[in-house]
């Protein structure tokens, strides 16, 4: 049970967090700003189409999970559905951002409904069993971790040197056009650059964690053939845990207030902050700079203290950190757009967060892991599958609500379609600030007291890992 990977492995697997964060990229931040500014699409009624396409993620995301969990084949339970993702997720990806012109608003609402529905379920076709993967092949409590954080490393690289990218390449300043994002004929090229992208990532995870299969633990039968009743009683499996519950909605409630802050973000840069391409394509970068201490931060913590304060003191400092630079404009603190203070305070900013948040994603990652023995203690049956589904699903339901949220937000403060930069009121500004702040990290911080309910301790896991030796050594006897 104490099985370490070797490095190799790890890096693979990590490799396959490209694909995710490239796709997360293009379409948290870049989706809703295209429709709305670009096409002149009402940024409600985008924000709506999105969320609808995750009611369709209610029953793609446990269906992959428990269908993975069961199946059987000389590639073992989760690989034959990894690799059968990539290329649909790539075409699907590129028409998403590539809709016919001159086309009515109600057009271009089925549109981005039809390919979104597509985009996630072919994403939930890799990234559930692709968890799953990870929790079974590195059973140790602190191996977890360092698994985890080489996938977030490269997941959160690949997002952020994907937007420092078409920044620096696709949407750069143009004499013709109040600022780069607004360059049309640049979105499908992105879009296109992250669809061969994430297919290629997705392909070599594949291939370099095959070697894996032949260790994996064995597909416990079915006791009942796929249906509803059988998702809903393995899904009330996993919400039977008091940990699982804690992190289940700490997480949707923090991945809620992350969504609505990325869906803005693109407005914060052009409108609030006053920046052109040139200057915001250095702030993704200067994340990405913080990636590697984060990554490395989240793996030592868990030698130091419990997975549970590897979570919550990470949080509560990122709440902060994300908040000083607004609040401070609020309150004219701040010297005005155009001064070089402006963009060096960012890129501080966010290289902080690029170090103290990745260790909370790693952790929930691995305590998802842990949980999964825990229930296999109790119930006899490994449940990865359905424990990443029920966590893809929230993480997906909470990114269509932020969504919601940031569109919504976007109309009642009346921010104008097709704005141009330096043309917006204060007012509006002001608004979209509080937003992006104060307002909505309240509910980061209800999240934050979820995670005090986690349970889990490095002690009890050991015990769960010996029981879950024993159990096993007597069902091989």
């Amino acid at each position: 049970m104490s099985k370490k990977l070797p490095f190799g492995t790890k890096l693979f697997w990590g490799v396959g967090q490209v694909g995710e964060g490239v796709k997360n990229a293009a379409f948290n931040s870049y989706l809703l700003f295209y429709y709305n500014q670009i096409l002149g699409v009402s940024a409600t009624l985008t924000a709506l189409a999105l969320a609808i396409a995750v009611f369709f993620d209610a029953v793609s995301d446990p269906l992959a999970g428990s269908v993975s969990d069961k199946f059987s084949s000389r590639w073992g339970r989760r690989h034959p559905f990894m690799f059968a993702s990539a290329a649909p997720l790539a075409v699907t990806l590129f028409l998403l951002f590539f809709p016919p012109a001159d086309m009515s608003e109600n057009f271009y609402f089925g549109w981005v409904l039809f390919f979104a529905i597509a985009v996630r379920t072919f994403l939930t076709l890799y990234q559930v069993p692709h968890l799953a993967l990870g929790a079974e092949i590195a059973p140790d409590y602190e191996d977890r971790n360092s698994l985890f954080g080489v996938g977030l490393f490269f997941g959160a690289l690949g997002g952020y040197g994907f937007i420092f990218m078409m920044l620096a390449v696709i949407f750069t300043p143009q004499p013709d056009l109040p600022n780069g994002l607004y360059n049309a004929a640049g979105y499908p090229m992105m879009a296109a650059i992250a669809g061969i992208t994430a297919f290629l990532s997705i392909m070599l995870c594949v291939w370099g964690t095959r070697k894996e299969i032949p260790g994996m633990s064995q597909v416990t039968e079915a006791a009942e053939p796929l249906s509803p009743g059988r998702l809903f009683r393995e899904l009330k499996v996993a919400f039977s845990s008091p940990s699982y519950r804690s992190i289940f909605f700490g997480l949707m409630l923090g991945t809620v207030v992350t969504s609505v802050e990325t869906t803005l973000n693109a407005f914060m840069g052009v409108h609030f902050w006053g920046l052109e391409t040139d200057q915001l394509k250095w702030i993704p970068l200067a994340i990405a700079g913080g990636l590697p201490f984060g990554a490395v931060l989240g793996a030592y913590m868990v030698r130091l203290m419990d997975k549970k304060w590897c979570l919550i003191l990470p949080a509560a400092l990122t709440i902060i950190n994300v908040n000083i630079l607004i609040v401070l404009r609020l309150l004219d603190v701040l010297p005005e757009n155009g001064d070089p203070l402006i963009l060096q305070l960012l890129l501080i900013n966010v290289f902080i967060t690029g170090i103290i948040a990745p260790p909370i994603f790693i952790t929930i990652n691995s305590m998802f892991a842990d949980i999964s023995d825990e229930i296999e203690l109790i119930t006899g049956r490994r449940q990865e599958g359905i424990i990443y589904a029920a966590r893809a699903f929230a993480l997906k339901a909470a990114v269509a609500l932020g969504t919601i949220v940031g569109g919504v937000i976007l109309d009642l403060i009346q921010f104008p379609e097709q704005a141009l930069p330096g043309e917006v009121s204060p007012d509006v500004l002001f608004n979209l600030g509080l937003a992006q702040g104060p307002a909505t990290s309240l509910f980061s911080f209800f999240g934050l007291l979820l995670y005090f309910r986690y349970r889990l301790t490095r002690r009890k896991h050991r015990e769960i890992l010996e029981k879950l030796a024993e159990h096993r050594g007597l069902a091989g006897n």
